[in-house]
């Protein structure tokens, strides 16, 4: 798998790209001096931790990053010209339908979404010649994208390293674009870099893992630390064990006595043994709440209203059709207009000056309810004309609609 992969990156950096995009052996030195003069500011050790910690490991934060990510992907796209008319059919939405061979539209925001969440940045690489549009674009994984600084304190490129293959992108001196579009959180201590949502919940999650370690020693043990054998002092034992008894009876309570399916076995206790009960107060129980205070720290970084992700404590919202709008309305859409602009200033102007790109606020089901109530007051207000009401909601004029007031 390892060498097939390897083939596909080197034919797709042989071919997919032009020389005139490429940077002759010197100038690459050149820049690679800068990067060496400058730390990186990401390492790949810091995401592979917050994918590790947070996504792979933590069902909360694995739930949370989900249900953003596939959610802003199902939104589709919807390209005006600059007077408002939609176009139905062009390159520019066949290529963000299928930006590549091996993914789907659906499938390629999601992971973009997906990236800029758990590392707090996304780069995508448009594939073709210059000067024109895109044939293809890649996303490029975060950790695998150094960015190169000019002694300015500029982007002067990104280098894009995986196993021993390394590609540089410049960027235009001038107007700044290259052929890798960057999509970035706000970090206020990282000029290049943005802050991921997941560090920011790091701490959380931490807690909210060893809470779950913790539990899981516990089911391990019979849910509780059960009791303990004494030994009494009778005469048969005179209160101690021998090694061997002291082994022999340890290794009969792992092998018979502990683990969830031996819960409630009864115990055959030898002569000078006394079983004692054990068991955890309501104060070292208090584990429980932190995991899910921690929870809901985590949900909170994200994004995601707790009622979504199942964890009991304080409902902010009365219902589940609330949590939802809050969670369109103050997290997802503001997702989704970041990359917009970023779209319309990078990728868009490859295929035209006249084109606009937004996306089909009129198919978001979760805001449904919102939009029915806008339309109510603006179909009740009497006086705006027909042409007026369209616009507001999104709709091309009609002949004669300026001066009817209905």
């Amino acid at each position: 798998m390892t060498i097939k992969f390897n083939k596909i990156f080197q034919n797709y950096f042989a071919n997919k790209e032009t020389k005139s995009n490429s940077l002759k052996r010197q100038n690459f030195k050149d820049q690679a001096y800068f990067y060496e003069m400058n730390a990186p500011h990401w390492s790949s050790r810091e995401y592979e931790q917050f994918a590790d910690q947070a996504y792979i490991k933590n069902v909360i934060a694995h739930r949370a990053i989900n249900i953003v990510a596939q959610a802003a992907a199902s939104v589709p796209w919807a390209l005006y010209k600059k007077d408002k008319i939609r176009i139905q059919n062009h390159p520019l939405l066949k290529l963000l339908h299928r930006p590549n061979p091996f993914y789907a539209g659906a499938e390629f925001f999601e992971n973009i979404y997906a990236y800029k969440l758990i590392s707090g940045n996304a780069f995508i690489q448009a594939v073709g010649k210059d000067n024109i549009p895109p044939k293809e674009l890649f996303i490029l994984r975060p950790d695998r994208v150094s960015i190169v600084p000019d002694n300015g304190g500029n982007i002067a490129g990104y280098i894009y390293k995986i196993n021993n293959l390394e590609r540089f992108f410049a960027c235009n001196k001038i107007t700044g674009q290259a052929k890798i579009l960057h999509i970035k959180n706000f970090h206020p201590l990282d000029d290049f870099r943005g802050l991921s949502s997941v560090e920011a919940a790091a701490f959380s999650i931490d807690q909210h893992n060893q809470a779950a370690a913790w539990n899981k020693s516990l089911l391990e043990n019979a849910a509780r630390p059960s009791g303990a054998l004494i030994v009494k002092n009778n005469g048969a034992y005179e209160g101690n064990l021998s090694s061997e008894q002291y082994v022999r009876i340890k290794e009969q309570m792992e092998e018979v006595f502990m683990g969830s399916k031996n819960s409630g076995r009864p115990m055959l206790i030898e002569g000078g043994l006394e079983w004692q009960e054990m068991s955890l107060s309501p104060k070292d129980m208090d584990f429980i709440e932190a995991k899910n205070s921690a929870a809901r720290d985590i949900a909170l970084a994200l994004g995601v209203p707790p009622q979504l992700l199942g964890i009991p404590g304080d409902n902010t919202y009365s219902n589940m059709q609330e949590a939802r709008l809050a969670l369109w309305e103050e997290t997802i859409i503001p997702l989704l207009d970041h990359l917009t602009d970023s779209l319309n200033h990078w990728l868009v102007p490859m295929f035209g000056e006249d084109l606009h790109l937004e996306y089909d606020v009129n198919n978001i089901s979760g805001l449904s309810s919102r939009r029915e109530k806008i339309w109510s007051r603006i179909e009740n207000a009497s006086f705006l004309s027909i042409n007026e009401k369209r616009q507001m909601v999104g709709l091309s004029p009609i002949e004669g609609g300026d001066g009817m007031v209905i």
